[in-house]
């Protein structure tokens, strides 16, 4: 192992949970603007269709449970499903690549969180602090 694997190495679980908080970040704003107009949407949405309720409920809450990292595999597999289904139904339709069919970030959405279904929530998750008080050790 080199030095530099060793002194980053220790660090993965941390820097796992980062980027699961601040991806749960990036992915609320989709929910809260669908739900509560905030931040403010470039176009007026009008009444939502049941459809983007829901996606804007699975967005916000399960962006919530995601950030906390609370049932982060569970989570993480339902909105990565979320994602694919988005994709398809939404950006696929429209062109082939998804830098001009507009679906290049729920197809990043997508894979990050298929990592996380494998990887867990890191060292920074409710998950990980609830099994530490079932398993002290």
């Amino acid at each position: 192992m080199s030095k530099l694997e060793a002194v980053l190495t220790p660090w993965a679980p941390r820097i796992l949970s980062v980027l699961r908080i601040v991806t749960a970040l990036l992915y609320m704003q989709h929910g809260t603007q669908k739900l509560l107009g905030f931040p403010e949407p470039a176009r007026v949405m009008g009444e939502l269709p049941p459809l983007m309720l829901t996606a804007g409920l699975l967005e916000a809450g399960g962006g919530a449970l995601f950030a906390i990292g609370l049932f982060t595999r569970p989570v993480a597999f339902i909105l990565c499903g979320m994602m694919a289904v988005a994709y398809f139904m939404v950006h696929g339709s429209r062109e082939f690549f998804p830098i001009n069919n507009g679906g290049d970030l729920a197809i990043l959405f997508c894979f990050v969180y298929l990592y996380f279904v494998f990887a867990g929530g890191g060292a920074w998750s409710a998950d990980n602090f609830i099994a530490r008080k079932k398993n002290p050790t």
